[in-house]
């Protein structure tokens, strides 16, 4: 069971054995690595991002209560991290506080976006993805790509599951519209 050997790794490190860190480095870098990539959306930063963020769990590794899983405090500490480095390069965001359409039901645009096979939906979301503030195409991406559950997703970000589900529904909206104003931009007939 990994949890288990995760805990006897880091009570080997705690008691001295720095080297034995470097397991869970091997383990769960790929993991690391591509949290820090959804978020800073480039190899080099995302690079910087997960080394900074096993630095930060090594230094911080005897405040780690064996309660959950090492990876899930690991997802946290790379999560914080990638937003952090983030906010600091200040990316330019597109200003999403009002929604641009309004006019558009949820049906509209789901209709609309049939019309597409499933890659070019992939490409027209993940494209519409990028518009979004990190933390929220985080969320997103916690909960459809990775499947983890509202409690998983509670345990990681600190949020409550109320808060989680209302921000996952206030998401899709602002997602679906963004999509929905893409395809006005691009000229694809929208149904009213």
């Amino acid at each position: 069971m990994i949890q288990t050997d995760d805990n006897i790794i880091i009570a080997r490190v705690l008691n001295g054995e720095t080297a034995a860190f470097e397991v869970l480095v091997n383990r769960y870098k790929d993991m690391a690595f591509s949290i820090a990539l959804r978020v800073c959306k480039n190899t080099e930063d995302a690079e910087e991002v997960a080394q900074d963020a096993f630095l930060k769990a090594y230094q911080s590794l005897s405040k780690f209560k064996q309660e959950s899983k090492f990876s899930t405090w690991l997802y946290r500490i790379v999560t914080n991290t990638a937003i952090s480095s983030t906010r600091k390069r200040k990316i330019a965001m597109v200003s999403l506080d009002k929604p641009i359409i309004e006019n558009y039901s949820e049906n509209e645009i789901q209709n609309n976006m049939n019309q597409f096979d499933f890659e070019e939906q992939s490409r027209m979301i993940k494209k519409t993805m990028q518009l979004l503030h990190p933390q929220d195409c985080l969320l997103l991406n916690m909960f459809y790509t990775d499947n983890l559950s509202i409690e998983e997703i509670e345990e990681i970000t600190g949020l409550t599951q109320t808060n989680i589900k209302v921000k996952l529904h206030r998401i899709r909206k602002k997602l679906y519209s963004l999509i929905n104003e893409q395809m006005i931009k691009n000229s694809i007939p929208v149904i009213h």
